[in-house]
């Protein structure tokens, strides 16, 4: 059965090599969330990107350890992503979060486990932009974010941009022009314009597999990449959405 409802998306990007204590920072995030009992958890790994320091993150055959960008989602009401909030301040120690609001469709086998998911639903409708985020009076942190905005250019990988790979030549330039953070992710099926199935199997590893490139910065910033963009990018798709960002810096 089909349930619909509002709800908050928490999408927080840190590094791989980040720790917790004894424990990777993606690890202690997605525990840390289940004994809190949010609804769900998912953890991204990225193939290319920047970190939040500015710095290039990418897998390379002379480097003992890999650093690559990582992004953890949390879809869950505001009640629950609210007090979350804390928890991550207390173990991420350098990267973001991003809170945008999320219309969702939870499917479940009986009307028992229908019930409790409709619990965390709010009513659907028309929504404002961010009303379904935890408010700053119920929740400080919040006072401590930003308006900004997610790119997400989907491209092939094996599309080219003066003579490299088109997403890194998009990582670069954010590089250049300062934005906040960028991670690349490789999805292992998916067709684009053309309607070809691009796939990645055992016995046939394509070179075309989809690509999405994420830049999350403020609005202004968004904005001095787009030329770059539509020089670019010849075929592909980007997409825009409104959040409120979190920034996560080290601490003594």
């Amino acid at each position: 059965m089909k349930l619909e409802g509002e709800q908050t998306l928490l999408r927080v990007h840190v590094r791989n090599t980040d720790k917790h204590r004894w424990s990777a920072v993606t690890d202690a995030l997605v525990e840390r969330a289940r004994k809190k009992q949010l609804a769900g958890a998912t953890v991204l790994r990225g193939i290319f990107g920047l970190d939040v320091a500015g710095n290039l993150l990418e897998s390379s055959r002379w480097s003992l350890v890999e650093h690559v960008p990582m992004i953890v989602e949390f879809v869950d009401g505001s009640a629950k992503i609210g007090p979350f909030l804390s928890d991550v301040a207390e173990i991420v120690h350098e990267g973001l979060a991003t809170l945008e609001r999320a219309h969702v469709m939870v499917y479940r086998h009986s009307q028992a486990q229908a019930d409790k998911a409709a619990l965390r639903l709010d009513v659907p409708g028309p929504v404002a932009a961010f009303s379904t985020l935890p408010n700053d009076e119920e929740f400080p942190i919040m006072k401590l974010s930003e308006e900004g905005q997610l790119l997400r250019v989907f491209i092939g990988e094996s599309d080219q941009w003066q003579g490299q790979p088109l997403f890194r030549a998009i990582v670069l330039k954010a590089k250049e022009l300062g934005l906040a953070g960028a991670t690349v992710l490789r999805g292992p099926m998916g067709f684009g314009a053309s309607s070809r199935v691009h796939t990645a199997k055992l016995l046939d590893v394509s070179t075309d597999l989809p690509i999405i490139v994420e830049l999350v910065d403020a609005a202004d910033k968004i904005q001095l990449l787009l030329p770059f963009l539509d020089e670019a990018v010849t075929e592909g798709l980007i997409t825009v959405e409104s959040v409120r960002v979190l920034h996560y810096r080290q601490r003594a």
